[in-house]
């Protein structure tokens, strides 16, 4: 996994994110990644191709927050998107996703705790996904 600290955004990462957010925002929120310093955009890399993204808000050193995640048509299916989870999860023990029912079973396969957001958006049901370690509560 790698930063994404470009200036000008990389046709792969557009594309990736295109997945993960409307196409009229990609530009808007990829300003937002090379902006604030509590966001961060990563990128893995497979034979010098950058096939999947995540990009994170940084909560304190022990939390965060996925805006964005995705993975290249080509790769879905051979564990790039449980790459980039096993990355977060090894540095922070309280991670949380907002989601739309398609990717509820992603985030549960790695032990996130689902909750019904109901229709935060008419029409739209979204969900709430909370990864916390087994010991979260002691350490703080």
């Amino acid at each position: 996994m790698k930063k994404i600290l470009s200036e000008k955004i990389d046709p792969s990462i557009r594309e990736l994110l295109s997945f993960a957010t409307s196409y009229h925002k990609i530009d808007q929120e990829y300003e937002k990644y090379l902006g604030s310093l509590n966001r961060i955009l990563f990128g893995l890399e497979l034979k010098e191709e950058i096939v999947g993204c995540i990009g994170v808000e940084i909560i304190n050193s022990k939390e965060c927050v996925i805006k964005h995640i995705a993975v290249s048509s080509k790769q879905r299916g051979k564990g790039i998107g449980s790459k980039m989870i096993t990355f977060l999860t090894d540095q922070y023990p309280f991670i949380t996703a907002e989601t739309d029912k398609d990717a509820v079973d992603f985030y549960r396969k790695y032990g996130f705790f689902i909750t019904s957001l109901v229709e935060k958006y008419p029409g739209v049901e979204r969900f709430l996904c909370e990864y916390r370690v087994e010991n979260f509560n002691s350490i703080f």
